[in-house]
């Protein structure tokens, strides 16, 4: 038992915990991180700070959708938005224009985050993660860095948001040394049956696990 307070629980079961740990690639780090940042709540880091994945089905996205459609939809719902992806985040700008050797780059979303004191860059995908994401969102975070940052603040950052990881490509190009995360996002929740049938699939990894410790 972790004991943990009537406000800690509240703040777990409305950040959907339980679903995220159903539907997690690693479910048994999640849980362990979960736990760890309750220890040590002082510490501020971007994995504390990002999720995966995020539910956006407020969003009301049915079907078939652009990544403009979900940009719209974001924007329409940006109150929301927000708290999905956590507190201390502020929205500072929609396509923020770049000119790079004369070539016009447009990120999706630009954000800042007050404890992490540092933007935060934004782009949406459809479909799975590609592996030359990575190099638009460092020109991105490198272009921010020289031109937005201001004096006190840490370099920027990258949430690359994909309806689908692509898991072995993010692992093998290291994205986290280069200041990026990719995420998922669900535009609607699973069914109880599939959630069921995941905590299912995690209780018996962790139980084997416990069996071979």
């Amino acid at each position: 038992m972790e004991k943990w307070t009537v406000k800690i629980l509240r703040e777990k079961i409305d950040s959907m915990l339980f679903e995220r740990t159903a539907i997690s690639k690693k479910p048994d780090e999640l849980i362990e991180h979960e736990l760890k940042t309750l220890r040590e709540s002082s510490a501020v880091s971007t994995d504390l700070i990002f999720r995966d994945p995020y539910f956006l089905d407020f969003l009301g996205l049915k079907d078939t959708y652009s990544e403009k459609n979900l940009e719209d939809a974001i924007l329409r719902e940006l109150e929301k938005f927000i708290l999905e992806i956590g507190q201390g985040f502020s929205f500072i700008e929609r396509q923020k224009r770049m000119i790079i050797d004369g070539e016009d780059f447009k990120l999706d979303l630009l954000f800042y985050h007050r404890k992490l004191k540092r933007l935060v860059a934004i782009e949406l995908k459809l479909g799975k993660f590609k592996a030359d994401y990575k190099g638009q969102m460092e020109l991105y975070l490198r272009w921010l860095e020289k031109y937005e940052m201001q004096h006190g603040e840490n370099p920027p950052i990258g949430l690359i948001l994909c309806a689908e990881g692509n898991h072995e490509q993010v692992e093998l190009l290291q994205l986290d040394k280069a200041g990026i995360k990719v995420s998922e996002y669900l535009t609607e929740l699973p069914s109880k049956t599939l959630l069921k049938q995941k905590l299912h699939d995690a209780l018996e990894i962790s139980k084997k696990r416990l069996e071979n410790t």
